[in-house]
């Protein structure tokens, strides 16, 4: 059975739960595109242009916004964040699966563009973990390492809007269990209906 549309993966989460290498873990199973978002944020040390993030200025960004240049936008800890529009609906149209690593702001946004996306929330074993991940990490100070706890108890209050939790104790049972969900979602009769019309000869 031949997937006619690729499925939209919306993976959120705090910083510091391990989205990025969760994904990368993925994208080397095989079947999966991730879709680079731009951001006004500065580069982290071994980030790269166009590999981890399209790092633009605040004035290229509102540009972007003013010519609907983005699937969805938000600002978090001061910073900008968007998903370029063009190279999703490509890839949803050529049938590949599509992960896109957001915010919640962001996610919920797309959620109402895209109804059929999957929502999947990351989380750590524990609060106490992810302050030991972000301390661990030594790209930010401490004061705003504690705007990014702060921040992460209240996407947590968010949680249970999304279609599935997934706790990353160790990253390979994360992207599993992701890998799992996927699977499941995509036998789903009500994605079938391109299925259908080719076993009715339609």
């Amino acid at each position: 059975m031949k997937q006619k549309q690729g499925l939209l993966l919306i993976i959120s989460g705090p910083s510091g739960a391990g989205k990025g290498t969760v994904v990368q873990e993925l994208i080397a199973k095989g079947g999966y595109a991730l879709s680079v978002s731009a951001t006004t944020r500065s580069p982290r040390p071994m980030e790269q242009d166009g590999v981890h993030y399209f790092f633009l200025t605040k004035e290229a960004f509102d540009q972007k916004v003013a010519e609907n240049g983005f699937l969805e936008h938000a600002t978090f800890c001061g910073n900008q964040y968007g998903t370029p529009r063009a190279y999703v609906e490509e890839q949803l149209a050529k049938g590949t699966n599509v992960i896109l690593e957001i915010e919640v702001q962001g996610a919920f946004q797309v959620k109402e563009k895209f109804p059929e996306a999957v929502l999947l929330f990351l989380v750590p074993p524990s609060l106490a973990e992810l302050e030991r991940r972000l301390v661990g990490r030594g790209t930010e100070d401490a004061e705003t390492i504690q705007k990014r706890l702060g921040r992460a108890l209240e996407e947590l209050e968010l949680m249970t809007k999304y279609d599935y939790l997934v706790v990353n104790d160790t990253v390979a049972e994360a992207a599993e269990d992701i890998a799992a969900i996927v699977r499941a979602e995509q036998q789903k009769c009500s994605r079938q209906k391109a299925f259908w019309n080719e076993f009715k000869g339609e």
